[in-house]
């Protein structure tokens, strides 16, 4: 597997070197990731991993609406650092992890809902992004729900410097293999800080087998 040079260092500079609000990615309110979590009716208590949630303000609204089992994996802990203090004395209500994703060793059938925005579209390599697949599937739980959003086709085709593939439904079936179906697709525009435009698409996956 490829591992891509300085990826943590580039992530921990990153967030060192502008406030969460001021990078491109930064959403006040993850509205499109809140509605689709929503749209997979799970209970409050199953377990939702927001992977690259780094400073994400999707954890703060997740406990908000009463969700007890939250788990935010980031690259970059000055990311995770940041959130954990927004979050003050509810930061002790979530699962904290820094790890690599291409490298995380995943638990087995851990979650319901596992949350990806622009994480995946990071991963050019084949062998990262078949490294990110099986760490899926090992983590969640058949009838659990996979939510991946990511720069849509015809958007931007770099971000903070790197290069970007653009992911459709074909290419993320094709990665997940067999046992997944896809349920929902949903297009965002995303506006960032500085007023420009950033097309997304997100696809709403259920896994129905091993």
């Amino acid at each position: 597997m490829s591992d891509q040079p300085g990826r943590q260092d580039h992530w921990r500079e990153a967030y060192t070197a502008k406030q969460p609000s001021e990078v491109s990615w930064f959403q006040r309110r993850p509205d499109v990731s809140l509605d689709l979590i929503e749209k997979t009716e799970v209970a409050h208590d199953a377990s939702i991993i927001d992977v690259g949630g780094g400073a994400s303000t999707l954890v703060d609204y997740l406990l908000a609406a009463g969700r007890t089992s939250v788990t935010v994996l980031d690259v970059a802990e000055p990311a995770l650092a940041y959130a954990k203090s927004r979050l003050r004395e509810q930061a002790g209500c979530v699962d904290w992890i820094v790890a690599d994703i291409t490298k995380w060793q995943a638990p087995q059938r851990a979650y319901d809902i596992w949350h990806d925005r622009a994480v995946l579209h990071f991963l050019t390599d084949p062998a990262d992004q078949a490294a990110y697949a099986a760490r899926l599937k090992s983590a969640l739980r058949v009838g659990g729900w996979v939510i991946i959003g990511g720069f849509a086709k015809g958007g931007p085709t770099h971000c903070s410097g790197l290069d970007i593939i653009q992911h459709d439904a074909v290419s993320l079936k094709k990665l997940l293999g067999p046992g997944f179906s896809l349920e929902y697709v949903r297009d965002e525009e995303h506006c960032t800080p500085r007023g420009s435009e950033q097309r997304f698409t997100y696809h709403v996956f259920k896994r129905h087998s091993e």
